[in-house]
C-alpha cells in the first residue's frame, strides 16, 4: 500500500528585478542578559508548526479582538531556549520593527527515551526581513561539524562535534530541553553570527495531530523512498518497533514519486526520510521546509485561520508540540506586524547547494557561500543574496 502523491506546489519564485533598498533592508529557567523580561507568550504561541507561524498572519487578524486571541494561546509551553544567543536591545530584541530571526529545532523524543539522550534533527532558521513582506526558510545540515562552546550549566567543557549533539549536550546532566536549545542557539550564533528573537521545539511526536487538525497537506514526492520508520500490518501503518511485536506479515510503506494530499502519519513520516535519498539529509531538509510550506499554504486555503472552531483545534494540537520562546512584545502585536504573510510569501532555501560538502572526517562543513548566505541573513540582505544567486532556491518539482 504505497504512499504517493498526484500535483504540485507552486514553486518559489525569484523576483526578475533587483530587490530595491526596502527590500533589502523543556525543563527549567534561567536568566537572560540583554534581553527584556520575559512576559505572557507572544507570536511564538501561536506558532501550529515550525514556521508555520506564518499560518496566522493572513487570516487571524479576522478572528476577533487581541483578547479572543490571548484566550486561545494559553496553554503552549514557554521557555528560555535561547539564553545568551537571544537578541539584545541594541540588536533589535525589544520589538518586531526591524527583521526578525528564529530558530525552529525538531527532535524526535519518544517515551521510551530519556529526556536527556534526544538530539535535534531538525535545524532550521526562519529569517523575515525588516519589510516584513516575505519569509526564508534555512536547514542547518545536522552533520555539520562546528565548536560547540562550554555549557556551565551542564558542565559541558565544549569541543568539536556534529551540530545535532549541541542539543543533547545542553539537555543532559538536568539542563532539559531548555538547556539544550540555549546550546544550540549559542552553537548556530558562534557558526553564522547570527542572534535570535525567538525559538520553537517540536515533538515530531506532537506533529502527526497538528496535520490531523488541518485535514491533510499536499506534498509532492520528488524521489521514490521507502519507510526506515514504519510499515503496514493488516492495511494500518504502524511504527516498526511496533509492528514486529504483532508476528503478522509486514508490508513497507513506500512513498512514490508525485504530488497528493497526505495524512498526517504520512506527511511526518515522509519529511523524515533520508536513508535512500540521493542526498541523504539534504533532500530530507528539503522534503521538512516543503511540509511546512504546505501546511502553511492549508491553513490559510481552508478557513482554519478564519473559524475559531478549527483555530482552536489547531492551537490545542499546537499546545502539545511544542516549547516555545519569544522576545517582549505581544502576540497581537505579532499578529498585526506578519498580517502580510502568507505561505506563497515562504522561500526555501537550500545550505550547501543541497548536496555534500565533506570535511576529510566525513563530517559536513558549510560552504563558502552558505556562509555568505548567513552574512546576508545578519545584515538583512537576504533578498538581494538570492536574487544574485538564484540556484540557492529549493523547488520541489
Amino acid at each position: 500500500m504505497p504512499v504517493h502523491s498526484p500535483s504540485l506546489l507552486d514553486p518559489p519564485r525569484a523576483s526578475t528585478t533587483p530587490p530595491t533598498p526596502a527590500e533589502t533592508a523543556v525543563p527549567g529557567k534561567s536568566g537572560k542578559k540583554g534581553r527584556p523580561r520575559r512576559r505572557d507568550p507572544l507570536w511564538a504561541r501561536l506558532t501550529v508548526v515550525f514556521g508555520a507561524v506564518l499560518m496566522m498572519t493572513s487570516g487571524l487578524a479576522i478572528v476577533g479582538s487581541k483578547a479572543v486571541i490571548s484566550q486561545a494561546t494559553g496553554s503552549i509551553s514557554q521557555r528560555n531556549l535561547l539564553g545568551d544567543a537571544g537578541k539584545t536591545s541594541a540588536e533589535g530584541g525589544a520589538d518586531l520593527k526591524g527583521p526578525i530571526d528564529l530558530l525552529l529545532l525538531g527532535v524526535d523524543a519518544r517515551e521510551r527515551w530519556a529526556a536527556d539522550d534526544v538530539r535535534a534533527d531538525s535545524i532550521i532558521v526562519l529569517h523575515i526581513p525588516a519589510t516584513h513582506d516575505q519569509a526564508y526558510l534555512i536547514s542547518i545540515p545536522r552533520d555539520t561539524e562546528v565548536q560547540i562552546p562550554p555549557f556551565p550549566k551542564t558542565g559541558y567543557p565544549g569541543g568539536a562535534g556534529k551540530i545535532n549533539g549541541a542539543f543533547q549536550a545542553g539537555a543532559r546532566n538536568d539542563g532539559g530541553w531548555e538547556g539544550g536549545a540555549q546550546l544550540m542557539a549559542q552553537t548556530i550564533k558562534r557558526m553564522t553570527g547570527v542572534s535570535f528573537d525567538g525559538a520553537a521545539i517540536i515533538n515530531f511526536g506532537g506533529f502527526k495531530n497538528v496535520i490531523d487538525a488541518l485535514g491533510s497537506v499536499r506534498i509532492c514526492v520528488k524521489q521514490e523512498v521507502k519507510s526506515h520508520h514504519m510499515s503496514y500490518v493488516d492495511g494500518k501503518p504502524m511504527w516498526n518497533a511496533d509492528a514486529k511485536k504483532t508476528g503478522k506479515p509486514r508490508t513497507p510503506v513506500v512513498h512514490e514519486k508525485g504530488c497528493r494530499e497526505m495524512e498526517g502519519w504520512a506527511a511526518l513520516d515522509f519529511s523524515r526520510q533520508r536513508y535512500g535519498l540521493k542526498n541523504s539529509d539534504y533532500d530530507r531538509q528539503q522534503n521538512q521546509q516543503q511540509l511546512i510550506k504546505a501546511m502553511a499554504k492549508k491553513a490559510t486555503q481552508n478557513g482554519s485561520l478564519t473559524n475559531p472552531v478549527k483555530l482552536n483545534e489547531l492551537i490545542k494540537a499546537a499546545g502539545q508540540a511544542f516549547i516555545l520562546d519569544t522576545g517582549g512584545v505581544s502576540v497581537e502585536d505579532f499578529v498585526f506586524t506578519m498580517r502580510g504573510i502568507t505561505g506563497n510569501e515562504l522561500i526555501m532555501l537550500k545550505t550547501n547547494g543541497g548536496t555534500y560538502n565533506a570535511r576529510g572526517n566525513g563530517n559536513e562543513a558549510l560552504s563558502e557561500q552558505t556562509l555568505d548566505m548567513f552574512r546576508a541573513v545578519r545584515q538583512d540582505k537576504l533578498a538581494e543574496f538570492v536574487f544574485y544567486n538564484p540556484e540557492v532556491i529549493s523547488s520541489r518539482k
